[in-house]
């Protein structure tokens, strides 16, 4: 494959993206041990494979003819199906690649090396305040080492390996840059990942991998589509761009290889377009080239053919969509006003493309978005960016930050108002939660044994023990603050109401002053997540 005359085609990117795949199946659990935390949520290799499974799936659904529009459709099917920060870091280098090879039929090395290093530079900038340590690090390190190579006039696996060779010299050095990881004992997990991507991608360009097991996916719980009507461009997509930047001419020229039922109408130097697409994602992005996007509206077809009766309202007014991790916890969201909550999942991390099908599928004229997770934040301001205008993205970390901010959610007044308040609220509470360590660890200065009860209080581990009732009386009093009246405590899934009421009650002696609260909320991994206020 190496030479200066190497020409790749798109059955050669298909073939890395498989080979990717495999190999996130196989070491995506090892990726997850060096998660600094030992908890079993939101774990970055899992979340890298999930994303990477949506994009593997999508260039297995019918042909594309050019290296160009099979990246494209990989960039746009990683976007919507990004899970968690590494996912959106994910979805970003295949935005940059589909970039670097827009309008290509065929690329020659040098071209594929260059287009993987806009993709690293996405990636880059998908993080508003990098830290060195990171997997950002070893984006840098990777972007470098192919540089030199497509400098060099190599052919692509030798750019592939130039990249993995830098990229694991940079990702030996995230301890030293991140004290963390030095004192964990470990490398970024997310660093590692990008290696693995380039790793599998050099076997699925040599041909060196088997496909995983066709269930794998199950296994992990991945929502199948069976059952759905199938069309083959599903999504009505239309918008408006203004001021554009481009003529009808070049719109039409630019959108053509996305979809059918295409219409451009030019009116001065606003572009409306109308056109029914299986990628509403990369049109999206395309229109997002040429100006601001306006009135943005995406059907579905497929559920529009299983409810044809349905009436179409306006949308109006003002809503929030919370995330949940339990079911307890999500009719709670539902009781405070959220219009819509979307169920975390197994790794508490939706992709992007549940938000976007949430805003299409409400009522409402403008959302907020209430992530309730540090890890799904970047997913939710992903959803933003594709939708505009219509999303506002409060980041609250957790679930005791969302409810606050439910709380103080009042559906006629202003977004700014709500904004302002709820943003106060929501970052006045103080939480915790109460887990199980899946393994050994040193963190913040703490010995942790696998099994051991963890408290972790305001994003800080504060103790391990065996005993869960301790354990959550130390949390608690390590947060107290004069003033503070409520307590309120939801149980998780591995807890029943009785069990939970008598954790309550072994210490609801030690805070005579403080009303301890208890609901039910389902999440899981979590024995209990604390709100004080």
């Amino acid at each position: 494959m190496a030479g200066k005359s190497e020409i790749l085609a798109a059955a050669d990117f298909r073939r890395m993206i498989a080979g990717a795949y495999a190999a996130f199946v196989e070491q995506h659990e090892a990726i997850n041990r060096l998660n600094v935390f030992p908890v079993p949520d939101g774990d970055t290799g899992t979340n890298m494979l999930l994303t990477l499974g949506a994009v593997n799936r999508a260039l297995g659904e019918g042909d594309a003819p050019g290296i160009g529009q099979i990246s494209r459709r990989a960039a746009d099917s990683a976007i919507l199906g990004a899970r968690g920060n590494s996912g959106v870091i994910l979805s970003q280098l295949f935005r940059g690649i589909a970039r670097g090879l827009a309008g290509k039929a065929e690329a020659t090395s040098a071209e594929l090396g260059k287009a993987f290093q806009y993709g690293i530079l996405y990636a880059y900038r998908a993080v508003a305040r990098p830290v060195e340590g990171t997997i950002l690090t070893v984006a840098k390190g990777i972007a470098k080492g192919a540089r030199r190579a497509v400098r060099d006039n190599l052919g692509f696996a030798e750019v592939l390996q130039a990249a993995v060779a830098a990229g694991k010299a940079e990702l030996l050095k995230t301890p030293e840059l991140l004290p963390v990881l030095k004192q964990a004992g470990v490398v970024d997990a997310g660093g590692r990942g990008l290696i693995v991507l380039l790793e599998g991608c050099l076997a699925g360009l040599e041909g060196r991998y088997t496909s995983p097991e066709a269930d794998f996916e199950t296994l992990l719980r991945v929502p199948a589509s069976a059952g759905k009507v199938i069309i083959s461009h599903p999504y009505c997509t239309e918008f408006l761009v203004s001021p554009a930047a481009v003529d009808a001419a070049e719109a039409r020229k630019q959108l053509e290889p996305l979809g059918e039922s295409l219409i451009v109408a030019a009116t001065g130097d606003v572009l409306k377009i109308h056109i029914h697409t299986a990628a509403p994602g990369a049109v999206l992005e395309t229109g997002l080239a040429w100006g601001q996007l306006h009135d943005i509206k995406i059907d579905n077809m497929a559920d529009q053919s299983r409810a044809s009766s349905a009436e179409t309202l306006p949308k109006a007014g003002l809503a929030v969509i919370a995330v949940s991790p339990g079911p307890g916890l999500t009719a709670i969201m539902r009781s405070l006003g959220a219009a819509d909550v979307i169920e975390g999942g197994p790794t508490m991390n939706p992709p992007v493309e549940a938000f976007v099908n949430a805003v299409h599928n409400g009522s409402a004229k403008r959302y907020i978005l209430l992530p309730n997770n540090a890890n799904i934040v970047l997913a939710a301001r992903q959803a933003q960016k594709l939708l505009g205008a219509q999303v506002e993205v409060i980041p609250t970390k957790n679930v005791p930050q969302g409810l606050a901010a439910l709380v103080a959610f009042q559906p006629d007044d202003e977004l700014a108002a709500n904004l302002e308040r709820m943003k106060e609220r929501a970052f006045a509470v103080r939480s915790a939660g109460i887990t199980r360590a899946v393994r050994d660890s040193r963190l913040d200065g703490l010995e942790i044994r696998g099994g051991q009860f963890i408290g972790v209080a305001d994003d800080k581990t504060t103790i391990a023990g065996d005993d869960l009732g301790a354990v959550l009386k130390t949390v608690l009093r390590s947060l107290l603050r004069p003033g503070t009246e409520l307590v309120s405590l939801y149980y998780g899934a591995g807890l029943d109401e009785k069990k939970a009421a008598a954790v309550l009650a072994g210490i609801v002696e030690d805070f005579p002053n403080i009303e301890l609260e208890l609901y039910h909320g389902g999440q899981p991994h979590y024995y209990f997540l604390v709100s004080l206020e």
